[in-house]
């Protein structure tokens, strides 16, 4: 039960079985978007007029006095400020509450024996991976009641400990609230789907060390793509209809495809105050794979402890899968895009259209519409990206780590008569399997951080979700159509950077690719699949959107902002 004391949270486990879900969260957002709309224009007009009263009763009078006075502070008018800063305050409470309530379905799988399709890392296992069931259920208990204690009551397996699970029940005071999001159910193991991007894994895994400029001439990544190509189901982006190696391993919006694999944002210099910050960074040695041995890896589902990283005494800029992935092992969770904010201020890149200063011939932007103001306003979306999709991951899906589903298929195909488990064959009958177990003995999939993923469940992906958030709020900012200048390459051995020849480069498709590439950089090291990724940037593009929207109120300029979402649709707030 929960505490007398403790806030009562609406049941954080909701329904799972509702077969049309997404067809009811459309309906609900269709349903509320006029009401919405209707409101947050009113409230525009609101704040407006507000904001007038107090500019007008404060001007200078029309003294011919060479020096006249300062207008003195009025106390009424500051009595007056402090009600209509409240007003506003409850507006936008008004707004949030007017976002519909969405269904939250799961896929199903948690009723398997074993909880084979759930995550369940760092929680007591028997031989097979498979979780204890005493655990499993502390767990969904804890879950179910929002209890800090009943949390301390799970049994561990080892040392590590489950990532904060809790921040998903936390409530903000800006933006769409958690539960009003929806992300569709996960691929389940029964599915082409799924099959089709654990094959893209366990390429990415064979494929890490090789140069994102030799991807034409690979011999793994030709046989990466023949097998990709022949999965039913495989979501990944594709030329005229296939899979080939200009689209592999990449993003699925709009620029991901155009010029190099790396963004610019994560090879370029950046300008921070009067340092110059090279974008070359402390990477792992190739070729050393972890929790291929099923001892380890049997070792690390429990939660223990691992040994650490091997690094390169050089440092390089990013050249490959496994650098990228080293990159997303440690970044500061918002760092790929504050960086993309200063060098897009560096160079000068233009403002959107909707910026009020663009027309100003006396002042210009500072607190408001500068760059101090995007600087914390890019960053400002992290936390509140982290608790949508903490929700998402803990309350709703909970799905296993790739990492898990490589110990089902090699238990699944080793010793079908204690594991036949319903494993969709298409996976089983992916060429990557046999290219694995001729490297390392088994059909794990190896991994390139020690430890493994982290000790929470894998879908959404943390790093995609804030990726959204933050590029949504710099495609609101900047002008998309901008093009970059003198692009570069990384040399092949990560020590140089070489201009780039090719088709213009655009701000927005850029900053796409970057999203895309530090979601992608985690499923190179093995830890989230490819539907963490592609559906974690709706859900975090949907937090950045209604924070631009809950802010547009309390501007005194006459401002838009206006956006190319992933989707390629346009919208302006």
């Amino acid at each position: 039960m929960v505490p007398e004391s403790s806030p009562k949270f609406p049941s954080p486990l909701p329904d799972q079985t509702c077969a049309h879900a997404p067809e009811l969260a459309e309906q609900a957002g269709a349903s509320a978007a006029v009401t919405r709309r209707t409101f947050l224009g009113g409230v525009g007009t609101a704040a407006a007029a507000v904001a007038g009263g107090v500019i007008g009763t404060a001007a200078l009078p029309g003294s011919a006095a060479a020096n006249p006075p300062a207008p003195p502070i009025n106390p009424a008018v500051t009595a007056q400020r402090r009600t209509d800063a409240r007003n506003l305050r409850h507006a936008m409470a008004q707004l949030a509450f007017l976002r519909p309530v969405v269904p939250h379905p799961n896929n199903g799988e948690e009723v398997y024996a074993g909880r084979i399709a759930s995550f369940h890392k760092g929680l007591p296992h028997n031989a097979l991976g498979e979780v204890d069931a005493g655990a499993y259920n502390q767990l969904l208990f804890a879950l179910n009641t929002g209890d800090p204690a009943a949390f301390e009551a799970i049994p561990l397996g080892g040392v590590r400990k489950l990532r904060n699970p809790l921040s998903g029940l936390s409530f903000d005071l800006e933006g769409p609230d958690s539960h009003h999001l929806f992300s569709r159910p996960a691929p389940r193991i029964d599915g082409p789907e799924n099959s089709g991007e654990m094959a893209e894994l366990y390429w990415m895994a064979l494929t890490r060390d090789v140069h994102f400029s030799d991807f034409g001439s690979n011999a793994d990544i030709a046989a990466a793509v023949a097998d990709l190509n022949n999965k039913s189901d495989f979501r990944g982006p594709k030329s005229g209809g296939a899979v080939t190696p200009d689209t592999v391993f990449r993003g699925n919006t709009p620029g991901d495809l155009a010029g190099p694999y790396l963004s610019q944002f994560l090879l370029k210099d950046i300008p921070y105050g009067s340092l110059t910050v090279s974008q070359k960074q402390t990477t792992v040695m190739p070729g050393i794979e972890y929790m291929t041995a099923y001892g380890d890896w049997l070792s690390v589902q429990n939660g223990n402890a691992t040994g650490p990283d091997v690094f390169d005494p050089t440092s390089r800029y990013i050249r490959n899968g496994r650098d990228l992935g080293q990159y997303v092992h440690v970044d500061a969770l918002y760092e790929a895009y504050l960086n993309a904010c200063l060098i897009l201020l560096g160079m000068g890149a233009p403002e959107d259209a909707g910026n009020p200063y663009l027309s100003s011939n006396k002042t210009d932007g500072f607190g408001t519409f500068g760059g101090p103001h995007i600087l914390s306003l890019v960053t400002e979306v992290a936390t509140r990206a982290l608790k949508a999709v903490w929700y998402q991951k803990w309350f709703v899906h909970r799905r296993l780590r790739p990492e898990a589903f490589g110990g089902v298929v090699h238990n699944r195909i080793t010793n079908p008569a204690a594991a036949g488990y319903p494993v969709n064959a298409e996976i089983l009958n992916s060429t990557a399997l046999p290219a694995v177990f001729s490297k390392y003995g088994t059909y794990l999939l190896p991994q390139a951080f020690p430890e493994g993923s982290p000790l929470h469940p894998s879908y959404g992906a943390g790093h995609a979700t804030v990726a959204a958030a933050c590029v949504t709020i710099l495609k609101a900012w900047f002008d998309e159509s901008f093009v970059i200048p003198s692009p570069v390459v990384a040399s092949s051995d990560g020590l140089s950077l070489l201009p780039w020849v090719g088709a213009p480069l655009t701000l927005g498709g850029e900053l796409n690719k970057v999203a895309a590439n530090v979601a992608t950089g985690r499923n190179f090291a093995g830890i989230h699949w490819r539907t963490d990724m592609s559906e974690s940037l709706k859900l975090g593009e949907a937090v950045a959107i209604g924070i631009l929207e809950e802010q547009k109120a309390t501007y005194r300029e006459s401002s838009s902002f206006t956006l190319t979402k992933f989707d390629g649709t346009t919208v302006t707030i």
